[in-house]
């Protein structure tokens, strides 16, 4: 099992979204995701849950975690999403960063674009690493 760390600054946006993809995308029986951030907010972005809401994924009890180094434990990739050098050096964990615009206070038209170009950059990462699910529908994510 491969788990799969989403990071930006307040976890509210971004990784929640990315997170909550790569669950409903990837075989839970090969990989999951959990997102946190190095700042984190009270809560998800309104705008996100509503984006979110619009394509059947639920992130309304989505609680934003502070990045640990024992949440990091064990992760075998690391994806960044704008926390720059807030985020951790984690020797020996593949790392990659999607530069990503926050979603925080954009119109909704502007959180949906964000929202679409996020779960096309998770499903070209589950599928690149032999972690997408078997069928062509997808059950509710669990909650990163």
């Amino acid at each position: 099992m491969k788990t799969v760390l989403f990071a930006c600054v307040h976890n509210a946006g971004r990784s929640q979204m990315a997170a909550a993809w790569f669950n409903v995308l990837s075989d839970p029986g090969k990989a999951r995701a959990i997102s946190a951030g190095t700042d984190p907010g009270l809560r998800v972005h309104p705008e996100v849950v509503e984006a979110m809401e619009e394509a059947g994924v639920e992130l309304s009890g989505a609680p934003p975690r502070t990045l640990t180094p024992e949440l990091a434990a064990g992760v075998s990739m690391l994806i960044t999403m704008g926390c720059g050098d807030q985020c951790p050096v984690m020797p020996g964990v593949t790392r990659d960063d999607w530069p990503l615009e926050d979603p925080k206070g954009k119109p909704i038209e502007a959180v949906r674009a964000i929202r679409d170009d996020i779960r096309g950059r998770v499903q070209e990462l589950v599928e690149s690493q032999g972690w997408a699910r078997g069928t062509t529908e997808a059950p509710r994510p669990r909650l990163p």
